[in-house]
């Protein structure tokens, strides 16, 4: 299999922690593989990996979620700590592994994917996700990734009405990529409880993990938070989150489909095909952020909702953990606005036309 090198970039060191010896041997091969990937080394467990990880100072590190002695949530944490790397998680494709992954990126974990079966086809197919990962995490700056103290805000006593169930008239999207998860962390619970507009994510991430994104944004916001279903309406105050492996299209009647068309960008949910077709249908009643993440998805998407008379913000490098898809944007864009990330919730209510709010 091939994978693409990094340009004139020199090899990216990779630890292994897995408590499984034949999972460290297959993760071992499959980075065999990849030009300019070498292994630095193994463990066996999330002490190890810390005790490893001071010793080798790799550029990347992948983490499994369940291990004896330390977890990978509690490693993750440590390492973060005492020798900040970017970590990659690799886990099982269960509703707990999956809570539990999203507990490791908001310590601070760059990346994750689906723990390989063992089977021939799996671990090829995991081998190309493993790959981007790595080189994902690889520009990941993780000083910036040190988690903050979440806590869940109230949801008001009632929730907003919803205008005759009618579907919403104005929306957010926000996109995101590496480093997303904790970033969105930080936007989604603060958007006001009285927001009178739908909000629609697009987060790179694989299928599996989209749903327990959902369930963690949810706890801790005001609004309701969910995993897009085929066919549901856009409705006000309501947040949807395009599943991993389907692109999110907003139809007409303003209504989600999901579609699982070929990859833009390489990536499946794309923050382009979500903005294309939100341009087309909402016009200048969008607000749109484009958050930390490799690569420019979402800059040609924000160029189109820009032409329609929408607003877009994307966030600045200094809180970015990789400046790649906010900083395309903001080229690509003739008025985007460029604000510090503690700063984009109110800015993208602030943004909707007729915003009434208590802010």
């Amino acid at each position: 299999m091939a994978y693409p090198a990094p340009a004139a970039r020199r090899e990216i060191r990779v630890l292994i922690v897995d408590d499984s010896a034949f999972m460290r041997r297959a993760m071992e091969r499959l980075i065999e593989q990849m030009p300019g990937v070498t292994v630095a080394g193994t463990a066996g467990d999330g002490l190890e990996g810390i005790k490893r990880a001071l010793e080798l100072r790799p550029d990347v590190i992948t983490m499994d979620v369940e291990m004896p002695k330390m977890d990978g949530v509690a490693a993750v944490g440590e390492i973060m700590r005492t020798v900040p790397t970017p970590i990659v998680m690799v886990s099982t494709l269960t509703s707990a592994g999956a809570d539990t992954t999203m507990r490791a990126l908001e310590a601070g974990a760059v990346e994750a994917i689906a723990k390989p079966s063992g089977l021939s086809h799996d671990l090829a197919n995991v081998g190309e996700r493993l790959a981007e990962a790595i080189q994902r995490a690889s520009f990941a700056n993780v000083r910036r990734a040190r988690p903050s103290p979440l806590v869940a805000l109230p949801r008001p006593a009632s929730p907003p009405v919803l205008a005759g169930g009618r579907p919403s008239s104005q929306l957010v999207v926000i996109g995101s990529s590496t480093g997303g998860p904790p970033a969105l962390t930080e936007v989604v619970p603060h958007l006001p409880a009285d927001l009178n507009a739908g909000v629609l994510i697009v987060q790179h991430m694989p299928a599996g993990f989209t749903g327990a994104l959902a369930r963690r944004l949810d706890a801790l916001s005001p609004l309701n938070v969910a995993e897009a279903v085929d066919g549901e309406p856009v409705r006000p105050g309501r947040v949807l989150i395009a599943p991993g492996d389907f692109h999110l299209v907003v139809t007409r009647d303003r209504r989600v489909r999901l579609e699982q068309g070929p990859t833009v960008h390489g990536v499946r949910p794309s923050v382009d095909v979500t903005l294309n077709s939100v341009a087309e249908v909402y016009g200048g009643n969008v607000a749109v952020a484009i958050l930390t993440g490799m690569g420019k998805d979402g800059a040609d998407g924000a160029v189109q909702v820009e032409r329609a008379g929408g607003r877009v913000i994307t966030q600045d490098e200094a809180t970015s953990v990789v400046y790649g898809m906010p900083r395309v944007a903001r080229e690509k864009t003739q008025h985007a606005q460029e604000l510090p990330l503690d700063r984009i919730a109110d800015a993208l209510a602030r943004a909707l036309p007729g915003w009434r709010g208590t802010r």
